[in-house]
């Protein structure tokens, strides 16, 4: 399929090198990494080539891991979000028919972060934004800023009033919860279970504690075709349905008003990234249709071939799993043109038969 859109495809600053290849050591088998470390620092070059020659038209960049969030100090974090996005949009202005970008937010002070989103958008035509989940703070790190709590509704308004997406990846852990939960675990760092555990806990709270009832035009996208949470819908919709709400009221404290299939219909996308699966993604797709479903790859962390490999080569049983041949293309490109408003791109109107 040509003009597929990728929306969660990561670069790394320039000079980040040592930084670079600790990420490689934590997620890249030692065979593959120099050709991470290749691919991560480049942004124009291979990134458009691989692009071409497996028919992604659009590609959506932000900040690797753990990106701003990792970022302790308040004004260094805040410094360093506005001089990425100035970057990274001088990176991609000669490539706008090919290159979109997330912005990279501090998420120390709700208000500054919602300031920086809203030049991002206005004067740099970024798509939205992409953060690394829970803000670190503190002198050690340890103070987590999640941003289910009430002080972040400015962020939360200013993204409502751009109607732009919030895209919520995941980092590894760090500190206490690595101590304690995965030092004598390091195999289940990222993909096979931290990842899934940090956005879990990061969307589930954002519906939990009414953050979307206060915001019911908020648009959040989550990748890995969900991080767990879909096989679990029916588990978790029925205690905060039948246990959880009413234990809420009984204390006078807030708790979603709706159920959670309400959310996951309204107000959130799931994309493919680095989750190849067809089986998955029947499920998901029966589970909340077709147009919540976006394509992405998770470059450099996946490869481009193997991401767009499965989705072109493994077409028909695609198709069969996703209701057809318009759902098909949605999924590929055209429900990531709505949600971004996107105008014409790279092979943005290619026919797919």
């Amino acid at each position: 399929m040509f003009g597929k859109i990728s929306l969660e495809e990561a670069y790394e600053r320039p000079n980040m090198e040592e930084k670079s290849m600790r990420e490689a050591r934590l997620y890249i088998a030692p065979n593959d990494r120099a050709r991470y470390m290749r691919q991560i620092g480049d942004i124009t070059n291979e990134r458009l080539k691989l692009s071409d020659a497996h028919g992604i038209g659009y590609t959506i960049v932000s900040l690797t891991v753990p990106g701003i969030q990792g970022i302790t100090d308040k004004a260094e974090a805040e410094r360093v979000a506005t001089e990425t996005n100035d970057w990274v949009a001088s990176e991609i202005k000669s490539h706008r028919d090919r290159l979109g970008a997330f912005a990279c937010l501090s998420m120390h002070d709700p208000s500054q972060a919602a300031t920086e989103l809203r030049r991002c958008v206005k004067e740099l035509g970024f798509h939205g934004a992409l953060l690394c989940n829970f803000q670190h703070a503190g002198p050690d790190g340890e103070t987590y800023l999640f941003y289910d709590q009430p002080e972040y509704d400015v962020f939360w308004q200013a993204l409502t009033e751009l109607d732009v997406p919030l895209y919520i990846h995941p980092s590894a852990p760090t500190g206490v919860v690595y101590e304690k939960l995965y030092e004598q675990r390091p195999s289940l760092i990222g993909p096979p279970l931290s990842f899934a555990n940090d956005v879990s806990l990061h969307l589930l709270g954002l519906i939990s504690n009414g953050v979307f009832d206060r915001f019911p035009k908020m648009k959040i996208i989550v990748g890995h075709q969900g991080e767990h949470i879909p096989f679990d819908f029916w588990r978790i919709n029925h205690w905060f349905e039948d246990i959880k709400r009413p234990i809420a009221q009984e204390e006078g404290r807030t708790m979603a008003q709706k159920n959670i299939y309400h959310y996951f219909k309204e107000n959130i996308w799931l994309t493919t990234s680095g989750h190849f699966s067809t089986a998955t993604l029947k499920y998901v797709v029966n589970e909340i249709g077709a147009d919540r479903m976006l394509f992405s790859v998770d470059y450099p962390y996946e490869t481009i071939e193997a991401g767009c490999g499965w989705w072109d080569n493994d077409k028909n049983a695609i198709v069969e799993a996703v209701g057809g041949l318009d759902n098909y293309r949605a999924i590929g490109r055209d429900n990531a043109k709505k949600l971004l408003k996107l105008g014409d791109f790279h092979d943005s109107e290619a026919p797919v038969s």
